[in-house]
């Protein structure tokens, strides 16, 4: 269960707060793009970013010079927000009109994680999870390219996830208005694979449907 803090703590549409760890996980294991504020001279910068989740860590890789990855390394608070959008909300008025969606937001400062064999075993990591099993057949990263890639931990012991999957809102006067009400779902869907122009010969296609259950498309 996630423990509320005085950030995470969600004021506004309290009824779509959810507290299962188990949700945000999947939230974040799904999105695998993280948008993360830091704080410049110049003044505030949000960033999307790949990101991937190992047990209670979400870490975030980028070269050495990058502006965002220099700043989070230096142990500056941020916060990272992961989004699921599952469809539109269509009501009766103008007002009630909405949308479904799954919402996560990781409060907390980042550490960075400098031992090369544990670099390279977070990495793959993240590789393993968009395309199971490649890791065994790809060349890994070499010492030259792990030195430099930065690589940030940082933990979810501050969040908080919001759902919203409620009926449509109609105000009880409206319901008798003469308009279709309901729901415009979006569903994100994966494959099939594409191959590179670059391939000269034919190996067989690999099946990374695994990975994404229903979301998976085969044509």
């Amino acid at each position: 269960m996630l423990s509320a803090t005085s950030r995470s703590t969600i004021k506004k549409g309290a009824h779509k707060a959810r507290t299962q760890l188990e949700l945000l996980h999947s939230i974040i294991d799904e999105s695998l793009i993280a948008h993360i504020a830091i704080s410049e001279e110049t003044g505030p910068v949000v960033i999307p970013m790949l990101a991937w989740r190992v047990d209670d860590y979400v870490y975030i890789h980028g070269a050495n010079n990058s502006r965002l990855m220099r700043n989070l390394k230096k142990g500056n608070s941020t916060c990272l927000t992961f989004t699921l959008f599952d469809g539109w909300v269509l009501a009766r008025s103008a007002f009630h009109h909405s949308a479904h969606y799954r919402s996560a937001v990781v409060f907390g400062q980042f550490t960075a994680i400098e031992e090369r064999a544990e670099k390279d075993r977070l990495l793959n990591h993240f590789i393993e999870q968009i395309a199971p099993s490649r890791c065994e057949e790809i060349r890994l990263s070499s010492d030259k390219e792990l030195d430099a890639t930065m690589l940030l931990a940082i933990p979810l012991t501050e969040a908080s996830v919001k759902v919203s999957e409620n009926d449509v809102a109609d105000d009880e006067q409206d319901l008798s208005i003469p308009v279709w009400a309901g729901f415009i779902p979006y569903k994100t869907v994966v494959g099939p694979l594409v191959a590179s122009e670059t391939m000269t010969d034919t190996p067989k296609a690999p099946d990374y449907s695994m990975a994404y259950g229903d979301r998976w498309q085969n044509a």
